[in-house]
């Protein structure tokens, strides 16, 4: 291969790479679509008292995520529901009568949550980020929590069913 022909072909090869490593990476977005169930034993709730029971049902489909979460311990059982439009734009939920803004998107292969709700005249916000395991059976949901207490973290571990 001459000079000349090598010279035309380095920047094509450069581009093809550029162009299977970005559809790659708009591959990599996992599904969490599933049934899953926390691992008490992999979670830490840090200040807060760990539920004895935390399931989600997660439904995923085009730039939308559902999940619907149940968990219960010594005073009973409460089920909650969210929707995320994960393309960045603002999702609204209602969390026992009040409104979550949150804003749902892609950070690599992780799903961040950033959200903010006010109780009681505080503003509460919390930045969630999902991961899923590469084998698609495990989910770390890991929480940074900011109240005017103070911040806390918290991590779940989710088995998928």
């Amino acid at each position: 291969m001459n000079r000349r022909t090598l010279l035309a072909v380095v920047p094509a090869l450069a581009l093809i790479t550029l162009a299977t490593s970005s559809l790659s990476f708009a591959q990599e977005k996992p599904n969490f679509t599933g049934n899953w169930k926390m691992n008490a034993d992999k979670s830490d709730f840090g200040p807060i008292p760990k539920p004895k029971k935390f399931e989600r049902i997660i439904a995923q489909k085009d730039n939308e995520v559902f999940s619907k979460t149940t968990q219960g311990g010594d005073q009973g059982e409460r089920t909650t529901e969210l929707k995320y439009k994960v393309d960045g734009s603002e999702s609204v939920n209602k969390l026992n009568n009040q409104d979550v803004k949150a804003v749902a998107s892609w950070e690599g292969a992780n799903l961040v949550v950033r959200s903010k709700r006010e109780i009681q005249g505080m503003e509460i916000s919390q930045v969630e980020t999902w991961a899923l395991s590469p084998d698609g059976k495990i989910i770390t949901v890991t929480n940074a929590i900011d109240t005017p207490q103070g911040k806390f973290a918290m991590t779940i571990v989710l088995d998928k069913q």
